[in-house]
């Protein structure tokens, strides 16, 4: 069985979602671990409530990023992890993080990659007037959302859109189409290609 760690910053609402359709058997793996930087986060008691385990990784409390790095190595190691999804992690992790563990870390971003990456995509296509966006699962390579394209699934922007709907039907995007994400990669439908040197 896939053993996965969901990384997580604020509220959980992909990785609720996820583990979910985990413990419904809808995706073959087990919510092994859940790693929070954020010692505030909402997503910690939504995972505990759910019965996985927390570990709380505040980068606040390390000196270095590399140090901040090991504490979440050790507690993978720990759970003997085989993937990583970020659900919504707010920290942009270094180059040796990512090339440890190649292949290994998906993320879903809310817009049609490679356009509006970065941290307020779904206001950058707002404000942009984009007639369409959507959502994109990736792994996760060494640039900022730049990784292989695992799944995109696009949504039309209504003339009578507000920020508020807009970022709704993303979510209910993100909802359905990074579990399916997983159940491709996790079923071998879906490889990572060769690792950037």
């Amino acid at each position: 069985m896939i053993r996965l760690a969901l990384f997580v910053s604020g509220s959980g609402t992909n990785m609720e979602n996820i583990i979910k359709e985990i413990q419904a058997g809808r995706i073959p793996a087990a919510a092994e671990l859940v790693i929070s930087d954020n010692p505030e986060a909402p997503a910690i008691q939504k995972a505990e409530q759910l019965g996985v385990t927390v570990r709380v990784v505040d980068r606040k409390k390390f000196k270095t990023k590399q140090e901040f790095e090991n504490e979440m190595i050790w507690y993978l190691r720990e759970h003997k992890i085989d993937y990583i999804a970020l659900a919504g992690f707010m920290k942009i992790l270094s180059r040796e993080f990512v090339q440890s563990h190649w292949g290994r870390i998906i993320n879903v971003h809310p817009s049609l990659l490679p356009a509006f990456p970065g941290a307020h995509s779904i206001r950058d296509a707002f404000e942009a007037k984009a007639s369409e966006t959507g959502v994109t699962v990736h792994f996760v390579d060494t640039g900022v959302d730049s990784g292989q394209i695992i799944l995109q699934k696009k949504i039309s922007v209504a003339s009578d859109d507000t920020l508020d709907s807009l970022e709704a039907k993303i979510h209910h995007i993100e909802y359905e189409i990074y579990p399916e994400a997983l159940r491709q990669v996790f079923a071998g439908a879906v490889k990572p290609t060769k690792k950037e040197s």
